[in-house]
């Protein structure tokens, strides 16, 4: 027999020496084990989650105000002052002049506006596995078909178990 062998023949006899045990320890807990597969299961609806997002800020907001304009002049539309205004067209080089008219000033100010953004932030989505019907709510849109995680464990009464 080599070397190796006789040496770990010899340290198996001294374990139980080394690690003696006792009758006075209490009932053996078994835990079972987890089962778990992973599979896929087919989507129904998926309903975006979205967060409302409020933000003000000042823009520059101009109007245009039209300048007033001159009250035309008063004329008479009688006979003898349109025979004079023609004549007077005839022997005058120079047109009437006419009143100048100033152009629209606009006039500016700073307002505040209020913006309202919407942006998806989750996703509840129902989906149908062997038959029974889900809902979670994901980061992101999973498509037609979802990847799931399966895991079967024994019922054992009394026994506590945590769930997610």
């Amino acid at each position: 027999m080599p070397l190796y062998h006789r040496t770990l023949f010899a340290l198996c006899l001294l374990v139980p020496a080394v690690f003696p045990a006792t009758a006075q320890e209490g009932p053996t807990t078994v835990v079972p084990v987890e089962n778990v597969r992973l599979d896929y299961a087919q989507v129904l609806a998926v309903e975006p989650v979205y967060q409302t997002l409020r933000a003000s800020r000042t823009e520059m907001k101009c109007e245009e105000k039209p300048a007033p304009r001159p009250a035309p002049p008063m004329q008479d539309d009688g006979r003898w002052n349109k025979l004079v205004d023609s004549v007077k067209g005839v022997f005058t080089r120079d047109p009437e002049p006419q009143p100048k008219v100033e152009p629209a000033k606009p006039t500016c100010r700073m307002v505040p506006v209020e913006r309202e953004f919407r942006r998806p932030i989750a996703y509840d989505v129902d989906y149908l596995y062997k038959g029974f019907k889900y809902r979670s709510r994901l980061a992101e849109d999973p498509g037609n078909r979802l990847r799931i995680r399966v895991s079967v464990m024994p019922y054992i009464p009394g026994q506590s178990f945590a769930t997610p």
